[in-house]
């Protein structure tokens, strides 16, 4: 069973379900030490303090703000965990909406949600089912690591998930990034949505959907501890060059994809380019005014200096 990361309680009007928070999520990552290389012995961090020219310990250690370059103002975590915060000890639900309605960009790390004995048990399966029932998710805000967060909660398999979310002021406009106007062929956007269709799949199970580097690292080590030849990477197919032709290039990928599943390429009729219209990209004016990558799910306050 994961660790508790954090003991608290959901705050639901005037309903309270105590909980604790574990991970939901798992890093199969190959972790590399630092080493030096001549004798293979660990590289170690030690935190020295700039004044005394010293190593100091943990318990030595704690948080400050800079003020200014010659004023630290030292903030203990006894402080900031007595700070007059209502989401300090809750998850405070804030509002309902469709889960459609948030921007995915905004969705970040997934933990569980566990009632906390006996007596949450009741009050807990009483949120879970009416998130369901109700085909919506709830927005919260709660304090954790020294921050107050935005959150969503909803439900997997009949335990409510948290997934911390950003704030308005944490996603970047991306009005810049947009390309220049370009021109399309309704017959080419038409082959673009075909070849999606052909790419469509109702779920991510497949050789597809598996982790392809860490399984390379691990058969690099392997042969390595045994002092193999490494695998050698397989040699990449040489460019076609510049693709002139979009509706050729986008034909070719569905007959691709057709292959993939076993069904056989279909020779598709070349439409013709007369019978085409355009459709351009509208471009953003520069005086228009900025426009947000998400509906504001809860309102946030400037962070003071």
């Amino acid at each position: 069973m994961p660790r508790t990361i954090w003991s608290g309680a959901i705050s639901f009007g005037l309903v309270t379900v105590p909980i604790h928070v574990v991970s939901a999520t798992e890093d199969h990552s190959i972790r590399f030490h630092q080493v030096h290389l001549d004798d293979m012995a660990r590289v170690r961090v030690r935190k020295y303090c700039s004044i005394e020219d010293r190593e100091v310990a943990q318990g030595e250690i704690g948080k400050g703000y800079e003020v200014s370059k010659d004023t630290i103002i030292a903030v203990s975590d006894e402080e900031l965990q007595q700070m007059p915060l209502p989401t300090a000890k809750a998850i405070e639900l804030v509002s309902f909406m469709p889960a459609e309605s948030i921007d995915p960009i905004r969705v970040g790390d997934g933990y569980y949600l566990q009632p906390d004995g006996q007596v949450a048990a009741k009050p807990y399966k009483l949120l879970a089912q009416a998130l369901e029932r109700s085909s919506k998710v709830a927005v919260a805000k709660y304090a954790w690591s020294g921050r107050e967060r935005l959150g969503l909660l909803r439900v997997r398999d009949g335990v409510i998930v948290l997934h911390a979310m950003r704030w308005d002021d944490e996603i970047r406009d991306p009005s810049e990034l947009a390309p220049d106007a370009v021109e399309l062929t309704d017959e080419e956007i038409a082959e673009a949505e075909h070849l999606i269709d052909r790419l469509t799949r109702d779920d991510l199970e497949g050789p597809e959907f598996t982790d392809q580097y860490t399984e390379a690292v691990e058969q690099l080590i392997e042969a390595k501890r045994e002092h193999k030849e490494p695998p050698k990477a397989e040699e990449p197919e040489a460019p076609a060059g510049k693709v002139v032709d979009l509706m050729a290039a986008l034909q070719e990928s569905v007959d691709k994809a057709r292959i993939a599943r076993g069904e056989d390429a279909t020779v598709h009729e070349m439409p013709k380019k007369t019978a085409a219209k355009k459709t351009a990209k509208k471009q953003p004016t520069k005086k228009a005014a900025t426009k947000k990558t998400a509906k504001k799910a809860g309102g946030r306050k400037p962070r003071s200096a």
